[in-house]
């Protein structure tokens, strides 16, 4: 078995190889490689895409990376290995992301990735620290996982899905902000697991040995 984190030059895997290997390990879910290669996506039985800074920059990043963008979607979509995005990586698999200028993301997952506007101006942008889990819908990855479990979030752009079946878990932050999303094989999360303590791993594991 094994896992592929796409290392894009958008985000610090160190973290988030560290909390996959051991949750890993823990599982016996086998192996997490750190690729950029298309040919180990190919290979890979699951695949994790995460996801820092802004949306366009992400998206283009990946875009330039050859081959790599075909092979994830080949196998998320075609092949229906398990997918997570984590943080941006979450965004770009909705319809559209509006943060600077219109870019089209993946479209996996019908929506639009907007800027949190808080309707009390004293609340900040972004929304960043611990804030706790509201869950919508029930998912193999939220199993051990509870309203109110706490999550680690830095961000000022969030997900708004066009269907609500494919909001799993939300945050009350100036309103309700998603922190999951799921359809079919494919899970995203707002908040970053491996910086999440207790249900952070505990959502890594189930990712790990989920069998859609």
């Amino acid at each position: 078995m094994l896992t592929v984190l796409v290392d894009y030059d958008s985000g610090n895997l160190h973290s988030a190889e560290k909390a996959f290997q051991r949750m890993a390990a823990e599982t016996g879910a086998g192996d997490i490689l750190v690729s950029s290669r298309p040919e180990d996506v190919a290979r890979a039985d699951r695949i994790v895409l995460p996801g820092d800074g802004a949306f366009p920059a992400c998206r283009a990043a990946l875009g330039n990376r050859g081959d790599l963008f075909e092979a994830i979607e080949e196998a998320a979509t075609t092949r229906a290995r398990p997918f997570l995005g984590i943080c941006v990586g979450m965004q770009m698999m909705a319809t559209w992301g509006r943060e600077y200028r219109d870019t089209k993301g993946f479209d996996w997952i019908a929506g639009e990735v907007v800027r949190i506007t808080p309707q009390n101006p004293s609340q900040k942008v972004p929304h960043m620290g611990w804030n706790d889990l509201i869950l919508d819908h029930p998912h193999p990855v939220l199993t051990g996982i509870a309203t109110g479990d706490h999550a680690y979030f830095v961000h000022s752009y969030h997900f708004k899905v066009a269907n609500p079946a494919h909001r799993l878990a939300h945050v009350d932050f100036a309103g309700d902000v998603t922190a999951i999303i799921g359809q079919g094989t494919m899970v995203g999360t707002q908040f970053h697991p491996e910086k999440s303590q207790t249900a952070g791993l505990r959502l890594i594991a189930n990712f790990l040995t989920w069998a859609p």
